[in-house]
């Protein structure tokens, strides 16, 4: 144990965590199956964080260290900036496999709570409330999320899919408004249709804002 404890350090473990993460998926990871990996025991893993869910709390703060706001830039409207944070976080995401379960199910930390408050200022610079302001990145952090869940969700049920290929002139037959959007769009999980939904939820918050309903 005592070897374990002074051959790694937590940026080891996380590295490693995510290494099998992208190998076995969030499903098949295991403190056990880390241990081994790395050629320690189990109990040696326990110097570096108490359980699973804190082990899991490192690793999404590993994911979301690149996913990092910074000032905006001099003369950059609070949308533009937005934007480009939901976009970086996107790409944090899927960046590992599982990377939007993954976060869902953790707690972010004392230095993405600093990057948060950061953030924050910047928005209540912008004309937000503390509460608007934070409600805002709440709102965009899931719909990032989220759609990410999807995305990475379609992946696995496209690698999964077997059996006959569906009859598209049925499909369209039964389902002519729906085949038409999906031909014209492109799948749901599209780049497009990530910026689509991030402008309009962009705009709605815009629209709270300059009307004075930013709580």
């Amino acid at each position: 144990m005592a070897a374990g404890r002074t051959a790694l350090d937590r940026a080891v473990v996380a590295a490693a965590a995510l290494d099998l993460l992208d190998e076995v998926g969030l499903d098949g990871l295991s403190v056990r199956r880390l241990a081994g990996v790395l050629g320690v025991k189990s109990p040696a893993l326990y110097w570096h964080f108490r359980d699973k869910a804190e082990l899991l709390d490192l690793m999404a703060q590993e994911i979301l260290r690149p996913d990092v706001h910074g000032p905006a830039r001099s003369g950059q409207g609070w949308q533009e900036w937005v934007g480009e944070g939901a976009r970086r976080r996107r790409r944090a995401l899927l960046s590992r496999r599982d990377g939007a379960r993954l976060i869902a199910g953790t707690r972010p930390g004392p230095e993405i709570a600093r990057h948060a408050e950061a953030d924050l200022r910047v928005l209540c610079e912008a004309g937000f409330t503390a509460v608007g302001g934070f409600r805002l990145l709440v709102a965009v952090g899931h719909y990032v999320t989220g759609f990410v869940i999807e995305e990475q969700g379609a992946t696995r049920r496209h690698a999964a899919l077997t059996g006959p290929v569906p009859d598209v002139a049925e499909i369209r037959a039964s389902t002519p408004t729906l085949f038409s959007a999906l031909n014209d769009g492109g799948a749901p999980e599209s780049d497009d249709a990530f910026e689509h939904g991030l402008a309009a939820l962009l705009l709605g918050l815009e629209a709270m804002r300059t009307t004075g309903s930013r709580r």
